[in-house]
């Protein structure tokens, strides 16, 4: 008998699985989304939605753990529709889906990096088990860095006591290389 699939609903630019007892489910799986309202679960049971990021989303319906519907229908968006959604509604959507899947497949619960100033916020362990001990940041292989941004990532990086990685894909390989800037006090 096949597993049933969690149904998440898309709404502009988050899913949300209205189901709680689903939501928790899903949430159980890797800390995958936010219970609505509740900004720091101490429990992966709650009677609340869960809210995904398109990103988490992607990663689920191509893991076959969630299915994608609009609001008022029945059937589900195909990978490449939800893909195609996701493309249209983040620029360099692709590049940072690459890193997610890449972070997520080698074990790490990756969440959105926004309260960082970064794509994302990595935790080897999960939210409220242990502190994410890395930030990343998404990058093309044309884009320029400057010693500016390089310096206010790792000034941000020390404060929060967090390790500041720069990803940058290639999505014509699948190769992603990571730089990983550590600080010293001299």
């Amino acid at each position: 008998m096949a597993k049933k699939k969690a149904t998440a609903e898309l709404f502009e630019n988050r899913l949300t699985i209205w189901d709680p007892k689903t939501g928790s489910e899903v949430y159980k799986k890797g800390f995958y989304g936010k219970p609505m309202g509740i900004p720091k679960p101490k429990t992966s049971d709650f009677d609340v939605p869960l809210i995904l990021d398109l990103v988490e989303g992607l990663y689920l319906v191509e893991k076959g753990e969630l299915k994608v519907v609009e609001p008022g229908r029945k059937r589900p968006l195909s990978v490449e529709r939800l893909r195609k959604r996701a493309e249209e509604t983040y620029s360099g959507f692709g590049l940072a889906y690459l890193v997610y899947k890449d972070l997520r497949d080698h074990g790490y619960i990756v969440t959105p990096g926004i309260k960082f100033g970064c794509d994302f916020a990595v935790y080897e362990q999960g939210p409220g088990v242990d502190h994410a001990p890395y930030m990343v940041s998404v990058k093309s292989g044309g884009e320029a860095l400057t010693a500016t941004e390089v310096v206010r990532a790792g000034r941000l990086a020390t404060t929060v006591r967090k390790r500041f990685i720069i990803a940058l894909p290639n999505p014509d390989t699948g190769r992603i290389d990571y730089t990983m800037f550590r600080w010293w006090k001299a």
